[in-house]
């Protein structure tokens, strides 16, 4: 039996698939992988794990403890020939449904993949419980679906409210999600894990996810900032975010079936990152003028259409895209997961410049190992 993994490719999910592998060896997973091929799925993979392992380990692990599914969210039944999708059904034991699309600009791409290929992903979950039965399914949310808040401390309790508002395509499709997953299975149990806003791992500097990144780095640089001081931030880092998935998943008994990923009351205020950017030898010295929140909205929407060649579009559109959550001095209470961990997550002011600087010294990239040319590469899925 195997834990059907999907979003193995991706930031959180590479991270989830390490730690599975590394912590729990007895434990078998089933990939899905959008490629044409078993050798594109088995590259596809070492791109998103060599944050974990070298290539001998990776190797290893992936061709003697993983079955890949060559598949795609998007596509009528993710796509999976009769062979893999019967083989897959019988032999699955639990769901992480963790792949998603972020593209909060994009309505019709959170549709495709949040709505439509999560639908997919419960059907076979469906049909995996209705032959055998399924030990949990654990689908990977986001404190989004909160939806519009304004300086509060939310609980897993009152997170989801149909009467708010969506700040956008991205945090309506996953409430959904939610939704349907306790509508389809109800018979299977069921966790949703939400994490708040994940930026960079607590333990090194380097990420391969620069989205956030971007905005994050564009404030940095900013010697005026147009929020108030006391505004809170909360930011989780991402091996935390991946133990919790990997350990409650795991886990046999909850005493809960929904978790914030997060780190709640004792999140930083903006002043207490600048300060720690500062101590830390970041040069910039940063005033606060929230009054100037309106005019920066404008500049920044000016900013997002301007030439791409001009080089401020992209950092601009994306911190376009992320204002509403910079915004609104609102975090998640985390006292469940801090109760099941025995720990809380690594605050922000202890990694935030090393991120900073890896970002900005490698232009926002990673500098990804390319697969060794003396290795095979894989035939059979």
């Amino acid at each position: 039996m195997a834990i059907f993994l999907t979003g193995a490719t991706g930031y959180i999910g590479s991270y989830v698939a390490a730690g599975l592998l590394d912590e729990h060896p007895n434990e078998r997973l089933a990939l899905l992988v959008r490629a044409k091929d078993p050798a594109e799925a088995e590259q596809r993979l070492w791109k998103s794990m060599q944050l974990h392992m070298d290539f001998p380990r990776f190797l290893d692990l992936v061709r003697t403890r993983c079955d890949l599914y060559l598949g795609d969210l998007t596509f009528p039944g993710l796509g999976l020939e009769a062979g893999a999708r019967e083989k897959l059904v019988r032999t699955m034991d639990s769901v992480i449904h963790c792949a998603a699309s972020l593209n909060r600009k994009s309505s019709k791409s959170c549709f495709n993949v949040n709505l439509r290929g999560t639908l997919s992903v419960l059907k076979l979950a469906r049909d995996a419980q209705d032959q055998h039965g399924l030990r949990r399914f654990t689908d990977i949310s986001t404190v989004a679906v909160s939806g519009e808040r304004k300086s509060e401390v939310v609980t897993e309790d009152n997170t989801v409210d149909w009467d708010k508002s969506d700040y956008d395509p991205y945090a309506r499709t996953k409430k959904f999600c939610e939704h349907m997953l306790h509508e389809l299975l109800p018979d299977v149990p069921g966790l949703v894990l939400r994490p708040s806003i994940v930026l960079g791992d607590s333990r090194f500097p380097e990420t391969t996810q620069f989205d956030m990144v971007r905005a994050f780095v564009m404030l940095a640089k900013l010697p005026v900032l147009p929020f108030h001081p006391d505004w809170r931030l909360d930011i989780v880092p991402v091996d935390y975010v991946a133990k919790a998935i990997v350990t409650l998943h795991q886990r046999d008994k909850l005493a809960h079936d929904a978790y914030n990923l997060s780190s709640g009351t004792a999140s930083l205020t903006y002043r207490q990152v600048v300060d720690a950017m500062r101590r830390a030898g970041h040069p910039v010295k940063h005033r606060f003028v929230p009054g100037l929140n309106g005019a920066f909205n404008r500049v920044v929407e000016t900013a997002s259409n301007t030439p791409r060649n001009w080089g401020v579009s992209l950092p601009a559109s994306l911190l376009k895209v992320f204002l509403p959550y910079l915004t609104f001095d609102t975090v998640f209470d985390n006292r469940r997961v801090v109760d099941a961990l025995g720990e809380a997550p690594a605050s922000f002011d202890r990694y935030a410049y090393g991120l900073y600087r890896f970002a900005v010294d490698h232009n926002f990239s990673y500098p990804y190992k390319p697969w060794p040319g003396g290795a095979q590469v894989r035939q059979v899925a």
